[in-house]
């Protein structure tokens, strides 16, 4: 069984506001943006917000944290100013994650939009390059998540992603973040043992199961192979318990943090946070 299953939780009201809401639902993991994510500027960290983060770490017993960068970020873009200012939005957001200790920052690669997709994959490879030239080396790490492929979106197909981490100078500070909705949507099927295990199979000749250091947990609402990204709760979409009971009885991915992103809300008298987690700790073996 997976050892950290948690969600991603809202740091309104202060960051460690996500970490208690995460152990009220008992999570023993936590995602969150460090930031608005709609937004390009961000407030300064204060040490009393690091100081109250860790201190509700601490108390909660929540062990593993990760970020999500801003959804404005596209390190793609054949746009000169949108480009830089993409690579300097992620700079800060990697400098926010490691003032508050946070190990991980996941990104959607970008997008190619007007050029083309060797084009985009090698601008994604140059702003990384950038980026770690102007990151900490000891902070925190990139990783990149695989896409649903809508429009000109890169790193839907693993060699996409394969491309841009081999045309990085230091690709050992680049991770990956697997989610399963996005995986479903760009075609990857899993949902028997056979189309799971050629997914995964595919996974390590392209990219190396070593460098999944993070899991999207989403259902989908879109169809396989739809190439729309649109999360459902766990078992309500196109890719129903399946692919889920065969990832988290997965040995290898035992000791990798997995995060819902499904749709928030409260359920009659309790939330979908709780209800989504209930389902996929009943397709646990043992």
């Amino acid at each position: 069984m997976p050892e950290f299953l948690g969600a991603h939780m809202s740091i309104a009201g202060g960051y460690y506001k996500a970490v208690e809401a995460a152990a009220a639902c008992d999570m023993n993991c936590v995602q969150l943006f460090t930031k608005n994510n709609n937004q390009w500027r961000a407030k300064p960290i204060t040490d009393d917000d690091v100081a109250a983060f860790r201190e509700a770490l601490e108390k909660t017993g929540v062990r593993r944290t990760i970020s999500h960068a801003s959804y404005l970020i596209n390190m793609g873009s054949p746009e000169e100013g949108l480009r830089n200012q993409s690579i300097e939005a992620m700079v800060v957001e990697l400098a926010r994650a490691t003032q508050l200790g946070i190990p991980h920052v996941v990104v959607h690669p970008g997008s190619y939009t007007t050029s083309t997709e060797e084009e985009g994959i090698a601008r994604i490879a140059e702003s990384l390059n950038e980026v770690h030239r102007q990151a900490d080396p000891d902070g925190a790490m990139v990783l990149l998540e695989n896409t649903a492929g809508q429009g000109s979106n890169l790193g839907w197909r693993f060699e996409q992603l394969a491309a841009m981490i081999d045309q990085v100078a230091d690709p050992d500070r680049i991770g990956i973040c697997f989610d399963t909705c996005h995986a479903h949507a760009a075609g990857y099927d899993m949902r028997t043992p056979e189309t799971y295990e050629a997914t995964m199979k595919e996974l390590k000749a392209k990219v190396g199961l070593k460098r999944v250091l993070a899991f999207h947990l989403n259902d989908s609402k879109g169809d396989l192979g739809s190439r729309k990204d649109r999360h459902e709760h766990i078992g309500q979409g196109s890719l129903g318990l399946e692919p889920f009971r065969h990832l988290l009885n997965d040995k290898r991915f035992r000791r990798i943090p997995m995060y819902l992103e499904t749709p928030k809300g409260d359920h009659e008298e309790t939330t979908w946070d709780d209800i989504n987690l209930a389902t996929l700790r009943g397709l646990i073996d043992g």
